[in-house]
């Protein structure tokens, strides 16, 4: 089977744990604003096979294997291609491959029930936890069922959730509120929240493919803003990656 694919990464060090090989599929179903790769929305013509992606993985096996790291599947969105995903990440466990599945949760229910089987680690990202922000910052309608799968997805893998800290839009009290909110009624088996700080890195990008940028009025978080975002979950009984 063949996926659509953006770029490989063969020392991934931020995806996962350990080095890992990171494929970046192609296509988007999000596209959020504050996105620091837009180029990889669009599914594009790049193909790759899936014994292909583990021939390749195996070339550096070593260093993965050294490191406690594995294959990481990314995107883009990687959930708008469950079939490829799936069966990558079944020959990487027939390999003895650790797999981690890097994605912001829309998509069938059915689509991650094919994927999971094979994932050791889900890194998931959520973009807002209300609503109506969450339609602001992305392009669909709501995040129900975003948060339905990872209800879905915390009952069964280990989760490390990720938030982008955006001063002004995603630290306010409501919207922490509301994260910590469904954060608690998570059937987790083993979840923590990593706090990535808003940054400006992917507008040159936005630039060359001539599309509007509606942050630049945000300027990425202070130490102290990230500080007292991440007080307030801890204070709460969550507990954060770092």
């Amino acid at each position: 089977m063949k996926g659509y694919y953006h770029s490989k990464e063969t020392f991934g060090t931020v995806d996962g744990a350990g080095i890992r090989y990171v494929l970046f599929l192609a296509g988007c179903n999000l596209q959020c604003a504050f996105c620091h790769n837009p180029d990889t929305w669009k599914r594009g013509s790049k193909m790759i096979g899936s014994q292909e992606v583990i021939n390749e993985v195996n070339e550096y096996r070593s260093f993965y294997e050294a490191s406690g790291g594995g294959f990481t599947m990314s995107g883009g969105e990687p959930m708008m291609q469950p079939e490829f995903v799936a069966e990558v990440f079944h020959l990487c466990k027939k390999n003895n491959i650790s797999t981690t599945l890097d994605t912001s949760g829309l998509c069938a229910k059915e689509a991650f029930m094919k994927v999971l089987p094979y994932t050791d680690h889900v890194l998931f990202s959520l973009k807002a936890a209300l609503p109506a922000l969450h339609r602001k910052l992305t392009t669909v309608k709501t995040n129900t069922a975003i948060i339905e799968n990872l209800c879905i997805v915390a009952k069964r893998k280990p989760v490390t959730l990720r938030y982008v800290v955006m001063p002004g839009i995603t630290d306010s009290e409501i919207e922490i509120a509301a994260f910590i909110h469904i954060i608690r009624s998570l059937p987790a088996i083993d979840l923590s929240v990593d706090l990535l700080p808003y940054h400006k890195m992917g507008i040159p990008k936005w630039k060359a493919l001539k599309m509007p940028y509606s942050l630049d009025y945000v300027e990425p978080p202070r130490a102290e803003v990230m500080a007292e975002v991440k007080v307030q979950l801890t204070a709460a009984g969550i507990r954060m990656a770092y």
